[in-house]
């Protein structure tokens, strides 16, 4: 019985924190709507560009080769961050460890093999 209170104290934790982490931002929002000046005016809603009236759209369109190579950069920068826990733990954790990180390196480097294959690192 003193088991099952304290993983219920457990989840208790875990849902004010959950309530919290909704409800702050929720109330810190709505106070500054609350309390910020509300003056608007056309001149607000222009693209400011050095005090000069703007004569385009702001937009600049980008290559999407950006945002692949981008993406490409994220996927093998989280890598270093689940290859640094294990490589620090690595005497505790023993063969199984060593054969699971493989596992993970390898299904990477079938990610980047494809990757190169489709061209996606490709500038040109």
């Amino acid at each position: 019985m003193e088991m099952l209170n304290l993983y219920q104290n457990n989840y208790l934790i875990v849902f004010v924190f959950l309530c919290l982490g909704i409800l702050l931002p929720v109330v810190a929002l709505f106070f500054g709507k609350l309390l910020r000046p509300y003056k608007p005016y056309e001149s607000k809603y222009t693209t400011y560009e050095s005090g000069i009236v703007p004569f385009h759209d702001s937009r600049v369109q980008f290559n999407v080769r950006y945002y692949i190579f981008a993406l490409m950069f994220v996927i093998f920068d989280v890598e270093t961050v689940f290859l640094y826990p294990w490589a620090v733990a690595y005497e505790k954790l023993g063969i199984f460890a060593l054969i699971e990180m493989l596992i993970f390196v390898f299904m990477l480097v079938i990610g980047l093999i494809y990757a190169w294959k489709k061209k996606v690192l490709k500038w040109t």
